[in-house]
């Protein structure tokens, strides 16, 4: 009989690597009875006729958001402390004191710290909080779903939502071995780590090494190095367009050039919008030169924000807008859901510009599986100001620390430096391919294009 897999979905963060690739075919093939438990408003069963079993409770306990809240801040802490580092401090958001409910809220978030920040106050916490979801509706309520469909195992598509820990816990009380797949390369080191599974599958070494580092309770022997599906697709030659049938479908000129902007999130990037301003008037003093060049502005998909408009606007002649292909189904950015055929734009995106340009995204390895250079934005603007983040902060996290070297990108350090840069990669004398590569071995793995394949080689593991 074959082995009963859920495929857990707490929120719509996974769907991108576990229900758009070939993830889903490849565990079939493999010999798998597969059943995607799902937490989302995104039916998978409607969308794309996969056998699915819908958690219809969604009930927290009260209390987790302000547990929750402390035990990422005691985390670290205990790391600030333990690795003598101040970069940790700068993962913590500022409480929010505006008005008496929020800030009461604040002030009872911080009460909880002083009483668990320590490492066995940690622990503590931790059980608190399991103790807290085994108290719910939502407990009781999946704990009676896997009594009914009885699973051999289950597979969490991400370790950082917090309504995944009653199901989970639910899962664990029955016997039920439990998998985590940590969702994204800077995850570990920033605290996101909200579940306890029986085992985990991690993208690479380092993302191994660094779990076991800030996660004694874990052993070695629960922690599975896989990769991550979510670059499979580069690799997925099905998905590439002739240029001419990407560039008609999109409205591009045949006869340019493009650059493409990737854009980020308000927080990681609360001025991002004059960085495709700059780039913009690069690109139109290097066509004063004789280049012919374009750029492509994708959005990163969950800014709903209206700021690069008058940017767009007053360069619509050179940007052409291609946002990305998700749909928003709820209020929330993990209710923001990606679409299968977005994969193929991002591919053809990739494959028919000649560089990329952000802030400090993971796009540089979408990019660099393409043979495609991309330049970092590593300067502040003029309209910095008290209240606004800058983004320099953002290369001093640990997950930048995994560079093979500063060469792994090419750093943009002063907009005066912005139009010799663009030069030289356009002219073949610049490139962070090379050096970008290994670094994208470094953190995604050796095998990018098998991660699907392992994990359920894990599955089979786990079950034998």
């Amino acid at each position: 009989m074959n082995k009963k897999v859920f495929i857990f979905f707490p929120d719509g963060v996974g769907l991108r690597n576990f229900a758009f690739t070939d993830f889903k075919e490849i565990g079939e093939q493999m010999g798998f009875d597969i059943t995607y438990w799902n937490n989302t408003v995104f039916s998978l069963k409607d969308n794309l006729g996969f056998q699915e079993v819908k958690i219809e409770d969604h009930t927290a306990h009260p209390l987790l958001p302000f547990y929750s809240r402390a035990r990422k801040r005691v985390e670290l802490n205990i790391s600030r402390d333990k690795f003598n580092d101040e970069v940790y401090p700068t993962y913590k958001f500022p409480f929010n004191y505006s008005g008496i409910k929020n800030s009461l809220k604040s002030l009872y978030t911080q009460v909880l710290i002083g009483l668990y920040n320590w490492d066995k106050g940690l622990v503590k916490l931790r059980h608190k909080i399991n103790r807290l979801e085994r108290s719910t509706s939502k407990y009781s309520y999946c704990k009676a779903q896997l009594e009914k469909y009885k699973p051999d195992v289950v597979f969490c598509t991400t370790q950082r939502a917090t309504q995944s820990i009653s199901a989970l816990l639910a899962a664990k009380d029955l016997g039920i071995p439990t998998v985590a797949f940590v969702y994204s390369w800077d995850n570990v080191p920033k605290a996101m780590q909200v579940v306890e599974t029986d085992y985990y599958c991690v993208w690479s070494n380092l993302m191994k090494e660094e779990l076991l580092k800030y996660y004694p309770f874990v052993k070695e022997k629960q922690v599975f190095v896989t990769g991550t599906p979510q670059f499979e697709p580069h690799f997925d030659t099905r998905l590439k367009q002739t240029k001419a049938e990407f560039f008609n479908q999109y409205g591009l000129d045949s006869n340019k050039k493009y650059i493409c902007y990737s854009g980020d999130d308000e927080t990681t990037s609360p001025l991002d919008q004059f960085y495709l301003e700059d780039l913009a008037h690069a690109v139109r003093r290097l066509n004063d030169k004789g280049y012919n060049l374009g750029i492509i502005y994708r959005k990163c998909p969950v800014d709903f924000t209206t700021r690069y408009d008058a940017v767009i606007e007053a360069n619509k002649d050179i940007i052409n807008v291609l946002d990305p292909l998700w749909k928003q189904v709820g209020e929330q950015w993990n209710q923001v859901l990606p679409t299968p055929e977005d994969f193929k734009m991002l591919y053809n995106v990739c494959e028919y510009s000649e560089l990329v340009t952000n802030v400090c995204s993971s796009t540089v390895f979408d990019f660099v599986a393409h043979n495609k250079p991309c330049i970092y934005y590593n300067y502040e603007q003029p309209q910095l100001k008290k209240g606004i983040r800058d983004i320099g902060q953002n290369y001093k996290y640990v997950h930048f620390r995994s560079m093979p070297s500063d060469r792994a990108a090419v750093f943009c350090r002063d907009k005066k430096e912005l139009e010799g840069l663009l030069k030289q990669i356009l002219d073949g004398k610049l490139s962070n391919v090379e050096e970008g590569k290994q670094w994208f071995k470094i953190v995604a793995g050796e095998t990018p294009k098998e991660a699907s394949r392992h994990i359920w080689a894990v599955m089979n593991r786990i079950l034998k």
